[in-house]
């Protein structure tokens, strides 16, 4: 059992381009010990055996070498097929990081600026109105629209700013809009949902609350236009292939690699609104929900951001514009409120795409900068530069994901020596 992690990683070093250390039981400060290792296995394992996730895939990577990499379970409880390390996953909110990135690119390349209104990509913005619900408790539904005191800029997409919502979660007028199945309808492109979504009004004005929203779809699609390439094309070109991403996609064209698609089980699947089977070819390519990829390519992509923007040789992004990704832009300086409903924690803020630890919590040592999101289908990332480490845990179980990566967290940093998480 203990020597499967390693066999792993020793395979997975093709992929990578990485020559794992087989490291003696003595050991660093905040590093993994191989006992700490062996009873991360050991909880997933468990949590198969109990029959809370089908299976899943867990990678940990540490100075830029992969420390454990082990598969677990089935990836389709449907046809009992083991699962393995190049097994496909929809991604779903963790796509956002990756439109992030293309947008950050463009920034770098001075064909986007941070303060760019959103209107002058898109036009249709330029008519955006902010809806205030004036609906009162005999249920009269009266909504309101009042002119924006200021555009939607880039940076608003970014740190999700925008007053833009989803229609999800929460309630009210706004909400319902935002949920009618209208939006989703017929085979539409990012132009044509980026102009659907530029009518609907907006929940806030821009720069005033933190509100998880489609803004990284309408990202992708300022994205497509800065650029003059669609958003795949443009992150095949400039960071899929150069990467090494071969596996990630907006779906799965090849009939062969249909049966790598992770499943969950019947009892918990669900489709995010708009977000089809992955083996259904379609034009949206949605920037906030739609990639299908591997955990060694994600892992790719992230070691490239630990690195500052650099991997292989190759630079993708300025280090400073890391950084600045990774910076809470949200503080308690900018006057912004923080929206409840998806906001990552009373130690957390949010940067240009992720959310990033400011405090630790409480009786702990987490290390500060740490960034991560998860996808609505439970796998997770988190990035901690402090322990120059990375970790991406892939499953299909979207009411598990949550409370597996909070305990599989806390299980690392305890072993690290950084104390247990009360919040």
């Amino acid at each position: 059992m203990a020597r499967r992690p390693v066999l792993a990683a020793l395979s997975t070093a093709l992929v990578f381009g990485w020559v794992p250390e087989l490291h003696a039981e003595t050991r660093a400060p905040g590093t993994l010990s191989r006992a700490a290792l062996g009873r991360l296995g050991d909880t997933i394992r468990n949590e198969v055996a109990t029959g809370k996730i089908p299976g899943a895939v867990f990678l940990i990577c540490q100075h830029g070498k992969p420390v454990y990499f082990e598969s677990f379970g089935v990836r389709d409880p449907d046809t009992g097929q083991p699962m393995t390390p190049d097994s496909l996953f929809q991604i779903y909110s963790m796509s956002k990081a990756v439109t992030s990135v293309a947008a950050m690119m463009l920034v770098d390349d001075g064909k986007l600026a941070l303060d760019d209104p959103v209107s002058k990509y898109i036009r249709a913005f330029a008519d955006a109105k902010v809806g205030v619900d004036l609906s009162d408790e005999a249920g009269q539904h009266v909504l309101k629209l009042e002119p924006l005191e200021r555009p939607i800029t880039i940076r608003d997409l970014l740190r999700h700013t925008s007053g833009i919502t989803y229609g999800f979660y929460g309630e009210g007028v706004i909400k319902k809009l935002y949920s009618d199945p209208k939006l989703y309808a017929g085979d539409f492109d990012n132009a044509e949902f980026a102009d659907r979504i530029a009518t609907l009004p907006l929940a806030d004005q821009p720069g005033t609350r933190w509100n998880y929203s489609h803004s990284t779809d309408v990202l992708g699609r300022v994205v497509e236009v800065a650029s003059g390439q669609s958003l795949y094309q443009f992150e095949k070109q400039r960071l899929f292939d150069p990467l090494g991403m071969s596996e990630t996609a907006y779906y799965v064209a090849d009939k062969a690699k249909w049966p790598l698609i992770a499943r969950a089980y019947p009892i918990d699947r669900f489709r995010v609104a708009g977000i089809r089977d992955p083996t259904i070819p379609r034009r949206w390519e949605s920037g906030g929900a739609g990639l299908i990829s591997t955990i060694t390519d994600y892992a790719r992509f992230l070691q490239m951001l630990l690195n500052k923007g650099e991997l292989d040789g190759k630079r993708y992004l300025k280090p400073e514009t890391v950084a600045a990704m990774t910076s809470d832009q949200i503080g308690p300086e900018t006057g912004i409120i923080h929206d409840p409903f998806y906001f990552p924690g009373p130690t957390s803020g949010f940067g240009l795409g992720f959310a990033v630890r400011t405090s630790p919590p409480p009786g702990t040592t987490w290390p500060l900068g740490e960034y991560r999101w998860d996808g609505a289908g439970g796998s997770f990332y988190f990035v901690d530069p402090v322990d120059d480490m990375l970790a991406v845990f892939m499953v299909m179980a979207p009411t598990q994901g949550g409370r597996i990566q909070l305990n599989l967290k806390t299980m690392m940093f305890e072993s690290m020596g950084k104390g247990l998480r009360k919040d």
